[in-house]
């Protein structure tokens, strides 16, 4: 029992949760289960071999980070290409992260500039795709790209402006993942090309409009 008064999980059940969630998170950014798709606990119970309680708890965490919608009535499923909170994540993004960039380049250091650097060299020379992992763009790159982005903010100095940064980004990978997927046409190398030389240029202005279109076109490629 807790000093709350409520009693924990056991740990075997938090386990097993901690699994299904993985799984669950995994199919979902892989296209396992497409946008829109139902997650029906009682299937997903049957197939991984848990109880209803370990895959509702799974749920509820998904839900909670944006992965899964509960639905009144109608149990749970995965976000849709339509959901109205894309676009509302995307200005978000746009509001928040130009105001940040301007910040940094208005402040960083040389260490910041050598940060910047790194991390796009980092992310310019990670494999974008890798077969094993399907039609999705690879686990690295997705690392590398968070931390380029992150580093461009991180000259602004001010962490409670980061944290929410932070949080922009991690609800946003969906819909970075589908965009990018309907839109392979895109150069992306270029637009963090851009970001990166109008970052360390000092262009403040060029470097928030070079920000503001990369943010755009991503969420342009859940419309329509």
């Amino acid at each position: 029992m807790t000093e709350t008064g409520h009693t924990s999980p056991p740990p075997g059940k938090r386990m097993l949760s901690e699994q299904v969630y993985a799984h669950l998170r995994d199919a979902i950014m892989r296209g396992g289960h497409a946008p829109g798709d139902a997650l029906r606990p009682q299937d997903l119970a049957k197939e991984r071999g848990v109880s209803l309680a370990v895959v509702r708890e799974a749920l509820v965490r998904l839900v909670g980070e944006g992965y899964a919608d509960r639905l009144p009535n109608r149990g749970f499923a995965v976000p849709a290409f339509s959901d109205r909170r894309w676009q509302e994540i995307a200005e978000a993004r746009r509001t928040v992260e130009p105001v940040l960039l301007r910040m940094s380049v208005e402040r960083g250091d040389v260490d910041w500039e050598a940060r910047v650097r790194a991390a796009h060299h980092r992310l310019s020379r990670t494999p974008v795709y890798v077969p094993e992992e399907g039609e999705y763009y690879s686990e690295a790159w997705s690392e590398a790209h968070r931390l380029f982005h992150r580093a461009l903010m991180e000259g602004c100095g001010n962490p409670v402006l980061l944290e929410t940064f932070d949080r922009l980004w991690t609800a946003s990978e969906l819909a970075r993942r589908w965009s990018t997927l309907r839109n392979p046409g895109r150069d992306g190398i270029e637009e963090h090309r851009r970001l990166e030389e109008a970052a360390l240029a000092r262009d403040a202005d060029t470097a928030a409009e070079v920000l503001v279109r990369h943010l755009t076109l991503t969420a342009a490629g859940l419309t329509g």
